[in-house]
Parts: structure tokens; C-alpha cells; sequence
């Protein structure tokens, strides 16, 4: 009797479904970070604490994703082939690692 493969592919799909999501969830939040910018303008106080917000929120959501998403892609069979582990593996670690150091920058630029 043969495994049901309808499940391991219905992971990969919703594990590759809920990566792209990180990945845009990522992308947005990276684009919004003010690294780098300095507030030289006056009257632009006001927004701060909304992007610093936005900007945790986009982190801790992209972390999540990029934990649930590599809980569902990575089964306890694994392929024969190894190099698209390794590419999802580097995905994940600059997804999480940037997600953390944007973190740790939010909380040193706040406090």
C-alpha cells in the first residue's frame, strides 16, 4: 500500500503559499523602515510612532510566516534532491535574520 501523496503535495503548496506571502510581507516592511533617513523635517514627529509600529508588526508577522512556512516544507521525508532545501534554507535564514535585526534596530533607535 502506497502513502498518500496528495498530502505531502498539499504541504508544499500551502508551505510555498505562506513563503511568498513572508517574502512580500518582508519586501513591504523593508520598504518602509526609515534606516538611514534622518528627520530633518519638521512636522514629520507625528508619523514615527505609527511606522515604528508598522514596522514591528511587519517583523514579528514575517517571522511567524517564515516559521509556519518552513514547519510545512520541510516534512520528515526528504527528496532526493538537497540544493532546493538549501535555497529555502538561505531564504529563510535572510528572512528571519533581517526580521530580527529590524527588531533589535527599532528597539536601540526607540529607547
Amino acid at each position: 500500500m502506497t502513502g498518500n501523496r496528495g498530502i505531502g503535495r498539499a504541504r508544499m503548496f500551502v508551505g510555498a503559499f505562506l513563503l511568498a506571502a513572508a517574502v512580500i510581507s518582508w519586501g513591504t516592511g523593508l520598504m518602509m523602515s526609515p534606516h538611514g533617513q534622518t528627520s530633518g523635517h519638521s512636522g514629520v514627529d507625528h508619523v514615527r510612532t505609527v511606522i515604528v509600529v508598522y514596522v514591528r508588526n511587519t517583523a514579528i508577522g514575517t517571522l511567524a510566516l517564515a516559521a509556519l512556512s518552513a514547519w510545512l516544507l520541510f516534512p520528515t521525508r526528504r527528496p532526493r534532491s538537497p540544493v532546493r532545501d538549501w535555497l529555502l534554507i538561505g531564504l529563510l535564514a535572510l528572512l528571519a535574520a533581517s526580521s530580527l535585526y529590524q527588531l533589535w534596530w527599532l528597539r536601540s533607535v526607540v529607547s
